[in-house]
């Protein structure tokens, strides 16, 4: 037995010879490409977990829809057949959908049809293709969030960094006091209270989308949109800036406070320097980490502002889906957004390798 585990443990060790030689060759390509091979597998299980919660769930969602549709066309007929044939056509229509299938057999069945095809299916409701319906409303989705993922960080760290040279100080007290408000203010109550100044005042629409197509006047649409997300905006911003402020801040205390700061300043090295060429450089990392989250945050956060606002996006789209029963809709939903969180989180260590060797050379 000794000699059998030596040889199983021998051929392991030869197949993953070139994994090794491969990494210690090419170590920011060999971190990227095992990102990437972890996130293919992560889909793969989430859809997977999915089909099977949606098998676990009592009844099917899909049941509602099928039997609407099968009485509706026999009173359009004038048919007053027997129950028995409403259940034989009820048969009929779950077989030609696949749901009388195992949960697994209709996840690969499915996921064969995305990969090979390009096709995720129809919409239960409306029959249109389910790729149309989500196009658009992720376009607005991701517009949206990256323009407040991109204010959050311009002044997250514009702010953070400043108020750190100014520790204790009354303007940094305040400073910290907002933020600290901010970040344990209710989303909810933050996005009706701007809905009711919209309201209110008049200055603002109380819809978050311009009434009228882009490609009818493309320059006045632009303006419009601006001028329709802009209270939209500003919850997104006022709810993302104050935690990631405080961690801004707190990071480049830290730096601050450490040996080699102390040891830079007594080789008088310039203060705008050892602030921006060092100090600033170490508070990537735990940024970059928390900016995956902070994304995530935003897509998750956006479904009340995008119902509240009448937002054209994702999140709204599947809120409509689930309260329809629309069992194509909500799984293409569901694979777009984590699909999107998880390219977040890769492109997130992707920048950390980047920006920290120690992370692509596998040191600690």
């Amino acid at each position: 037995m000794p000699g059998l585990f030596r040889t199983v443990a021998a051929a392991a060790g030869g197949l993953f010879k070139p994994v090794h030689a491969f990494k210690r060759r090419f170590p920011l390509l060999s971190y990227i490409t095992g990102r990437i091979c972890i996130m293919v597998v992560m889909l793969f299980l989430l859809g997977f977990a999915v089909f099977g919660l949606m098998e676990l769930a009592p009844g099917d969602i899909v049941d509602q829809v099928i039997l609407q549709q099968i009485f509706s066309e026999s009173q359009a007929r004038g048919n007053r057949g027997s129950e028995n044939l409403n259940l034989e056509q009820y048969a009929a229509q779950r077989a030609s959908l696949g749901l009388d299938l195992p949960f697994y057999a209709q996840y690969f069945r499915w996921l064969n049809r995305v990969i090979l095809h390009h096709d995720l299916g129809v919409s239960l409701i409306s029959r249109a293709p389910v790729l149309f319906l989500i196009t658009p409303r992720l376009i607005n989705s991701l517009i949206l969030n990256l323009i407040s993922l991109v204010l959050i960080t311009f002044f997250s760290f514009l702010l953070g960094v400043y108020f750190s040279t100014k520790a204790g100080t009354r303007g940094d007290l305040a400073v910290t006091f907002f933020a600290l408000v901010l970040h344990a203010f209710p989303g909810i109550l933050l996005l009706i209270l701007l809905q009711l100044l919209a309201s209110v005042s008049g200055l603002f629409p109380v819809t978050a989308y311009p009434p009228f197509p882009f490609r009818e006047a493309p320059g006045r649409f632009v303006f419009s949109y601006m001028h329709h997300i802009f209270l939209p905006l500003v919850s997104a911003f006022l709810g993302g800036i104050g935690g990631t402020l405080r961690m801004i801040r707190a990071t480049m205390l830290d730096q601050l406070g450490q040996p080699y700061i102390t040891s830079l300043r007594s080789r008088g090295i310039a203060e705008w320097r050892i602030y921006f060429s060092h100090a600033f450089r170490n508070t990537l990392n735990p940024y970059i980490t928390g900016s995956a989250n902070l994304l995530a945050g935003l897509f998750s956060g956006s479904l009340i502002m995008e119902i509240i606002f009448a937002y054209p996006g994702i999140g709204r789209l599947m809120y409509e889906a689930v309260l329809q029963e629309d069992i194509n809709l909500v799984l293409a939903n569901i694979m777009f957004i984590s699909f999107l969180v998880l390219v977040g989180m890769v492109l997130a260590d992707i920048l950390l390798a980047l920006v920290d060797p120690r992370i692509r050379y596998g040191k600690r």
